[in-house]
């Protein structure tokens, strides 16, 4: 009988599990620490697994021979994003990447849409203010919608979605990306502009790009620089992506209005954990005492249909491999 591991396993996620397993008539067993060079050795005896975890795998080639030895032919991501995997020594030891690339850019867009709106309505700022039992309301106006113009960094699903959301609640909308779409220009829903042109006239500038080399500190002092000093920044896409010291200081100097973080660099070390005091990293602590910025630990991703298709589709991915067939979600080295 077919048999599939399924590492890093939140108890929310068993039950698609096990509806894909009885579906399928596949053992799956699910375990809950992340697949490193000290947990591979669980994977003796399946002849597959999926994972999903913000930390990487290895920092040496060592654990894909291992996996490669063991038998494993496929690494199937229950995620978009896959800079935990080392291509390289994959392909050096014939291991099939494959990730959920669309498991639902609604979730992450509907995200984008919270955080703007608390941004643009200061809700960070009156929720202080009623903390301190104060009920003033000067200083604290805000513009509508309508007004803001919106540069999204990256228009692929996710940021198309975005992009659809806002044009429908009015704004202007401007969109960067190295593969234009051109069906969204054309319906009027954004306008193409270089990235320089989004932080100069952008009033919100979010992000949806893919963590590679290209993409870490893309957005760094340079960036914080050009935007106006009422320009809000959102990241809901990687941490890396953004040089934290650099918009901490963007902040702390008024070079932009505020930030909202679903994601923020060294997150590995405080996400799905709990502190008595302070956090491990520092800039996440001196991020959580700024008035002006929204912080949420990795949700963009957290719906029930999302997480059912990065699941299913995973372990879908996984059997095609497995019989000898080719996954549509297979990424070319």
């Amino acid at each position: 009988m077919t048999k599939i591991i399924a590492y890093h396993v939140r108890k929310d996620e068993q039950p698609f599990i096990e509806e894909w397993s009885k579906a399928n008539h596949i053992e799956v067993k699910s375990v809950p620490f992340e697949l490193h060079p000290e947990t591979v050795k669980y994977v003796k005896g399946f002849d597959g697994l999926i994972f999903k975890q913000r930390s990487r795998l290895a920092e040496d080639g060592s654990i894909y021979r291992i996996l490669k030895d063991l038998g494993i032919r496929q690494l199937s991501c229950r995620s978009a994003g896959v800079d935990t995997i080392d291509f390289a020594a994959a392909k050096a030891n014939g291991i099939k990447i494959t990730n959920v690339p669309s498991y639902s850019p609604h979730a992450v867009a509907e995200l984008v849409l919270m955080q703007a709106m608390q941004l643009i309505r200061h809700y960070p700022e009156f929720s202080r203010r009623l903390n301190q039992n104060n009920y003033v309301v000067d200083g604290l106006r805000s513009r509508e919608l309508s007004e803001y113009t919106i540069g999204i960094i990256g228009v692929g699903r996710i940021g198309s979605t975005v992009a659809k959301i806002f044009h429908a609640l009015g704004a202007t909308v401007l969109g960067n990306d190295l593969v234009k779409k051109p069906e969204l220009e054309a319906a009027g829903v954004l306008k193409y502009v270089t990235k320089d042109e989004i932080y100069q006239q952008a009033d919100i500038v979010t992000s949806h790009v893919y963590l590679n080399s290209q993409n870490v500190h893309l957005l760094d002092h340079q960036a914080f620089e050009q935007m106006k000093s009422s320009a809000f920044l959102i990241n809901d896409s990687r941490g890396p992506v953004v040089n934290t010291q650099d918009l901490i200081s963007a902040l702390k100097r008024h070079q932009i209005a505020g930030a909202a973080l679903d994601v923020v660099e060294g997150e590995t070390k405080i996400f799905n954990l709990k502190f008595t005091g302070p956090t491990p990293i520092a800039h996440y602590n001196e991020l959580k005492k700024l008035p002006n910025v929204i912080l949420t630990p990795h949700i963009g991703f957290y719906t029930d249909i999302a997480v059912e298709r990065m699941v299913k589709q995973a372990l879908d991915d996984a059997l095609l491999i497995i019989k000898g067939k080719q996954s549509p979600h297979e990424i070319n080295f």
